[in-house]
């Protein structure tokens, strides 16, 4: 009987310590495995991503928003176009590229105006 409460102690002892012992850290998403989710477009996390789905002199209208809703944006005079981290201009973009626009909304109207649109290649932010 004293080693049937002996086995039985030690049995609750190692139960007991299991969760003290070292574990094993889980991933992070920074590492190599899954890269740095925030590194891809750091400086564009404040604008709208999407894709181009028409395009003319006066605005476009993006596809694949976050909002899942088609969004259309007017092109203002002082409205930036970078393409490859490079000035750029409206008649470089079309149809079908993925772009990364900073807008502002018009509080009257409703309509969203392209403070900037970013296209081609983003750089990734080390």
């Amino acid at each position: 009987m004293n080693l049937r409460v002996k086995c039985m102690t030690a049995s609750l002892c190692l139960v007991v310590a299991l969760p003290v012992l070292p574990q094993e850290k889980p991933i992070q998403a920074g590492t190599a495995r899954f890269g740095d989710p925030t590194a891809t477009a750091r400086k564009y996390q404040g604008f709208l991503y999407g894709v181009v789905k028409t395009i003319d002199a006066q605005g476009m209208v993006l596809e694949k928003t976050k909002a899942g809703i088609d969004q259309t944006f007017r092109f203002q005079a002082k409205t930036k176009f970078i393409r490859d981290e490079k000035p750029s201009s409206r008649e470089e973009l079309k149809v079908g590229d993925q772009v990364y626009v900073d807008a502002r909304e018009d509080k009257k109207t409703g309509e969203f105006h392209a403070k900037k649109v970013v296209s081609g290649i983003v750089v990734p932010v080390d």
